[in-house]
């Protein structure tokens, strides 16, 4: 058992022993990143046209969507019932954003 223990030890004891040694010059010093393939004027001229081709789609999309004829309701009757002001508003008798002409306007 320690024969075979010391055959499976000793190869791994040479290789970090010797692993040092190993001429540190031969190898390349320059760190390789994932990114380093690639041209960065490339890519940037690339996501350029790809941006101004999304922008034309969505633009003219938009125009031909917003172009089209489109329904307009009619004014519902005034009921009785709607608006009941008891008090007027601090900013006048309407509603903030209602601007409507009264009669003592004219």
């Amino acid at each position: 058992m320690a024969q075979a223990m010391r055959s499976r030890l000793f190869p791994a004891v040479l290789r970090t022993r010797l692993a040092p040694s190993i001429n540190v010059s031969s190898v390349s010093s320059k760190r390789s990143f994932s990114s380093e393939g690639h041209d960065d004027a490339y890519e940037t001229e690339k996501w350029k046209k790809i941006t101004i081709a999304g922008i034309i789609a969505c633009t003219s999309l938009a125009i031909y969507s917003l172009s089209g004829e489109h329904e307009h309701h009619e004014e519902p009757p005034a009921y009785p019932y709607l608006h009941i002001r008891n008090k007027e508003f601090p900013w006048g008798p309407d509603g903030l954003f209602e601007t409507k002409k009264h009669h003592s306007e004219h």
